[in-house]
């Protein structure tokens, strides 16, 4: 059996924890620089506020309606991630965290199907009463069966937050209730072909042939198939991984004009992205560089940096990363006039693993020595924090700061910010 933990609304979950007067009332949580709603709690959802609406948009509404604002605090949504998922790694040896709300759990080293049930239920009200964010656990004999009881778990209040699948009986009754689109690992597009073909329900896709959906959706749809019909196909190490990367920053008022500004913004990104990219044991083949003028305004010459570069060998390296995209920035950057650019971005493609690397004959760079370095360097910015080592070309300007007017204190992470209590 496998047990998934799935933290209930969780960004609006952690500014609750040090506000316990927002329990019960709408939340939203902003996007970079306050732009669009990006995290609802389920009071929000309720008054049909909906993912990605522009602030700007909806801002007498959520006065109107009394919600709390938030922007984005994720340096407290990533501590309190880690003190969730370290609770929950005592419930198992074999532990897996799948994203920052996500863990899964190997519950094989327990007698019966009641034990682990007893450990669920101990488990949440652990988590629950140790870190103050909600949990619901999904118990079934695969990951997707156990995605899949974490939604029935959070959808009925009746479960208690716990929700095992352990019969053929209830495994037919979810499929049956579950739309296919919301069964994990169904991309947008599987989604529209297996409407086309009268697939509307999870029930619907395990009763299909398995020669038909191996030929229809090959190898991933596969295993999502058989992962539904109650066999173990997706291994941890198997789990889906990030397609692409992507690193971006609108920014504040009219945005950056200089070049320097620029290619210290693309800088950063590109940093950040082969950070997250050795942080999953991965490497890239593509790299994209974006960066654009406002689209709104009509009263000055707009301008778009935009190109796609393929790495020789497929890379990991920082320096390697944000040469690539400087070249980009300075191929097509326009001397002679100020446009004011908005938005820049880097985008990371064509991800695969680091165990197995293709190489090129021609290849003059020592991949040992760049490997050695990065693990020097990622080992210094952990324990130095932020960027205590950087490449020339990142440093860092206050124009590049966020927008955050709603921001709350870092509670657990500042010790300047810590609770005061009267």
């Amino acid at each position: 059996m496998w047990l998934l933990c799935d933290c209930d609304n969780f960004f609006a979950s952690c500014e609750r924890v040090f506000a316990p007067n927002l329990i019960g009332k709408p939340v939203v949580i902003l996007s970079n620089n306050d732009g669009c709603i990006i995290a609802r709690s389920k009071e929000a959802k309720q008054l049909g506020i909906k993912m990605g609406t522009p602030l700007y948009q909806v801002k007498d509404f959520l006065a109107k309606n009394d919600v709390a604002v938030f922007s984005s605090n994720y340096l407290l949504y990533g501590d309190l991630s880690s003190r969730v998922m370290s609770l929950l790694s005592r419930y198992s040896d074999k532990f897996y965290q799948y994203s920052i709300d996500e863990g899964f759990l190997d519950m094989s080293c327990y007698a019966s199907n009641e034990e682990i049930l007893q450990q669920a239920r101990t488990c949440r009200e652990v988590i629950t009463r140790g870190v103050g964010v909600p949990v619901t656990l999904g118990i079934a004999p695969t990951k997707t069966l156990a995605k899949l009881a974490s939604k029935f778990g959070k959808k009925y209040e009746g479960y208690g937050g716990v929700c095992m699948i352990d019969t053929e009986e209830k495994r037919l009754q979810a499929l049956e209730l579950c739309p296919i689109e919301d069964v994990w690992g169904i991309g947008r597009r599987s989604f529209d072909n297996l409407n086309y073909y009268g697939i509307h329900t999870a029930k619907d896709f395990a009763a299909k042939n398995p020669i038909w959906v191996r030929n229809m959706f090959k190898v991933t749809g596969y295993r999502t198939w058989l992962e539904l019909n109650g066999k173990n196909a997706i291994s941890v190490e198997e789990l889906p991984e990030r397609q692409s990367i992507c690193v971006s920053r609108s920014f504040s008022g009219e945005g950056i004009c200089k070049q320097e500004e620029v290619e210290a913004a693309v800088s950063n990104f590109a940093s950040i992205c082969a950070e997250k990219l050795r942080r999953q044991h991965s490497v890239c083949k593509l790299i994209t560089v974006f960066a654009y003028t406002s689209r709104f305004r009509t009263d000055v010459p707009s301008k778009v940096i935009n190109a796609t570069l393929p790495f020789a060998v497929a890379t990991c390296d920082t320096c390697e990363i944000i040469k690539a995209a400087m070249s980009v920035i300075r191929t097509q950057w326009s001397p002679g006039y100020a446009y004011y650019y908005k938005k820049a971005g880097v985008i990371l493609s064509e991800i695969s693993s680091d165990k197995v690397v293709e190489q090129d004959l021609f290849d003059k760079t020592d991949r040992r020595k760049q490997y050695r370095l990065n693990k020097v360097v990622d080992r210094i910015n952990h324990k130095g924090g932020g960027q205590s080592v950087r490449v020339a070309t990142q440093f860092l300007s206050k124009r590049f700061h966020l927008k955050r007017e709603y921001i709350s204190r870092q509670y657990t992470t500042n010790l300047a910010e810590l609770l005061k209590v009267k």
